[in-house]
């Protein structure tokens, strides 16, 4: 909880704070990777750097943490922070890495705001800098402690043990652990960190979805290659290098699994909406309900370009055909085959069960709809939960 006179100093300065924010996060960024290179080099994800997404993200999560403080002293927002500490969780984030954050946060916040910045101003933002840190690695280190890991050693070495072009544009790797031990349990819905070595020396990290699920003795990830200007540069260079360079008995490093988008009620009805690669999650929620007899309602709904786009797309079938009752409904923009929807996600003649838990995965926008579809059809906010790849714009862009 804020304190009484933090608390007043926040909400009279948040407006100033919350409009110079983009240029805090922005110069704070520049001052991080000039006096530790190596975070960009090896942490950070240097395609969300140069589109300018991680500087939003951070921007969007600062400003709705200081937002609920004032406006919500007596609770946290846990949704956002169980959401942020999975993703530090996957990258080896430690404690002592949130007191660097600070000393060039704060040096971004006092050259941005100047003379604003009195001792009290600095206090309070202060606080709340360390009741936003010390929450985050409260959770983080229950995480790592779940996994039995210490906290930040999350790698392991796995060997690639299977390859699928399941699309022209995504590929199925399957892995498992070099050692022989026995794969870390997760959960459906989860992803893990893969971190490669590129050409120039560069450690980097993406996360991917678990497409199987916990009962399943295969650990696989789908990649989809992104393409664009800078394709072979920072935006795609994890995606194009396990395409054109990972082949089976190669060896990965892959972190334990982590990620909060999981089934939360076994025995209620289930929506499960995706566009694109947002279907692998769901893949792993299905071959889990298929496995444990789930007998409630499932709707399975998806969104792509074309059949031929759609990764997965006979498993993502035949996984809902197996359930006691289910329906699937797929979308496709360039497609007027039979038995399928042509142009965008539209759900107005989608029966959805009472009761019913929705979980999204996919490009914003399409979330965005789909969350507005399903309220407007009764299901509760809080009953709509979403997973993003990369950094979680929903805060930055609300």
């Amino acid at each position: 909880m804020l304190s009484e006179k933090s608390t007043a100093t926040v909400r009279a300065t948040l407006p100033a704070v919350g409009a110079a924010i983009g240029d805090i996060a922005d110069l704070f960024y520049t001052k991080l990777f000039a006096a530790h290179p190596e975070l960009i080099r090896d942490l950070f994800n240097r395609g969300n750097q140069n589109a300018g997404l991680q500087k939003q993200a951070l921007a969007g999560s600062i400003a709705a943490f200081a937002t609920h403080l004032v406006e919500h002293p007596d609770t946290r927002p846990d949704v956002m922070l169980n959401r942020i500490a999975h993703k530090h969780a996957s990258l080896g984030v430690t404690r002592e890495q949130y007191a660097v954050v600070h000393e060039h946060l704060f040096a971004a916040i006092v050259e941005i705001l100047g003379e604003a910045v009195t001792p009290e101003v600095a206090a309070a933002w202060d606080e709340v800098y360390w009741l936003m840190a010390n929450a985050l690695i409260a959770i983080e280190e229950r995480l790592y402690a779940e996994q039995q890991v210490l906290a930040g050693d999350v790698w392991r070495t796995w060997t690639v043990t299977g390859r699928v072009e399941e699309t022209p544009d995504c590929t199925t790797f399957r892995l498992a652990p070099a050692d022989g031990a026995p794969a870390p349990s997760h959960l459906p819905g989860q992803y893990v960190s893969v971190q490669v070595e590129l050409p120039d020396g560069a450690r980097q990290i993406r996360q991917y979805s678990l497409s199987t699920s916990p009962g399943s003795p295969v650990r696989a990830i789908t990649v989809k290659r992104v393409h664009g200007p800078a394709a072979a540069g920072p935006d795609g260079e994890v995606s194009n290098h396990l395409h054109a360079r990972v082949r089976v008995g190669d060896t990965l490093r892959v972190s334990a699994p982590y990620g909060d988008l999981t089934l939360r009620d076994a025995a209620a009805p289930v929506l499960l909406a995706s566009a694109g690669i947002g279907c692998t999650p769901m893949l792993s929620m299905l071959e889990h309900l298929a496995d444990t007899g789930h007998t409630a309602p499932v709707t399975v709904l998806h969104a792509d370009r074309s059949p031929a786009d759609h990764p997965l797309r006979e498993d993502h079938r035949a996984l809902a055909d197996k359930l006691a009752d289910s329906a699937a409904h797929f979308w496709y923009e360039e497609s007027a085959e039979l038995g399928h929807h042509t142009g965008h996600m539209d759900l107005t003649a989608v029966p959805v069960a009472p009761g019913t838990t929705a979980y999204l995965c996919g490009p914003l926008p399409f979330m965005r709809a789909v969350r507005e579809q399903l309220i407007a059809k009764g299901v509760p906010a809080a009953d709509v939960h979403y997973e993003v790849f990369g950094p979680d714009l929903w805060l930055a862009s609300a």
